[in-house]
């Protein structure tokens, strides 16, 4: 966590959360605090938490222990509606009804609340991810992967939440466009005041855009810190191997373009 980051008040708060896939425990303890504002990362094998650790914030998967708190609020005592209201998420298969028309996609929060979202909002959504307004009427089946991720962040922005939640986002585009989202997602957060939280496993990608990095090996947070820490002592075996292929990567590129006349 950076110092500024230490003086400002938690977004989202773990304590001593266990959380387990039937009898096999998958994560716990964490003790964990977000601060508002931050972009974290969340780094680890396939099984290591990850996906758990954000689904436990909106209730999408009950703890067995311990405790999440979003706002200082207790997830458990909290309207269940109203929270998920609050937070805005992001699949990696994006989840778009292919009946509908994208307008009606991204309203869909809205009319689960009861509410109704004015096709000027649905532009001004399109346009905040880059999209023209005229996509509006288009079906998710003529989108490309990467438009379709775009139309999936507009409707996590929709009802104007604090915190986003990401689960691989990017995971299955390809490099250009995933780079292109990434730092566009980056922008988001910074312009909109976001708490972001985003799984990947690209460390890379995190390294890149994130403030903070965690990394999770077998349920628990063996490295967090700021990326530039994180490079110079990744500590952890697990967080050691995760830096170990970005860094490598960088070098052999290094070398193929070899030494500068």
């Amino acid at each position: 966590m950076t110092a500024d980051a230490a003086h400002r008040p938690a977004a989202i708060r773990f304590e001593r959360l266990l959380c387990s896939h039937g009898a096999q425990p998958v994560l716990g303890p964490i003790d964990l605090a977000i601060a508002r504002g931050s972009f974290v990362a969340l780094v680890g094998a396939s099984g290591s938490g990850k996906s758990t650790l954000i689904r436990s914030i909106t209730h999408l998967h009950v703890p067995e222990a311990g405790r999440v708190e979003v706002d200082g609020i207790d997830v458990v005592s909290s309207d269940i509606a109203k929270l998920r209201r609050r937070i805005g998420y992001v699949f990696q298969s994006v989840g778009l009804f292919p009946h509908m028309d994208i307008a009606a996609n991204i309203s869909i929060g809205a009319r689960i609340g009861g509410d109704r979202l004015a096709i000027g909002r649905v532009e001004e959504l399109l346009a905040l991810v880059g999209l023209d307004p005229s996509f509006a009427t288009r079906l998710p089946a003529s989108l490309s992967g990467g438009q379709a991720q775009r139309v999936g962040v507009a409707r996590a922005l929709a009802l104007e939440p604090a915190i986003l939640l990401m689960d691989e986002p990017f995971g299955a585009l390809d490099p250009v466009t995933r780079d292109r989202l990434a730092r566009e997602v980056r922008s988001l957060h910074d312009r909109l005041g976001l708490t972001t939280l985003m799984v990947t496993h690209d460390m890379a990608e995190a390294l890149l855009i994130a403030d903070r990095i965690l990394v999770l090996d077998a349920g628990q947070i063996v490295a967090d810190a700021p990326p530039a820490k994180l490079i110079a002592n990744p500590g952890h075996p697990a967080a050691e191997a995760l830096v170990a292929v970005p860094r490598a990567q960088a070098a052999a590129i290094a070398a193929l373009a070899g030494p500068r006349t």
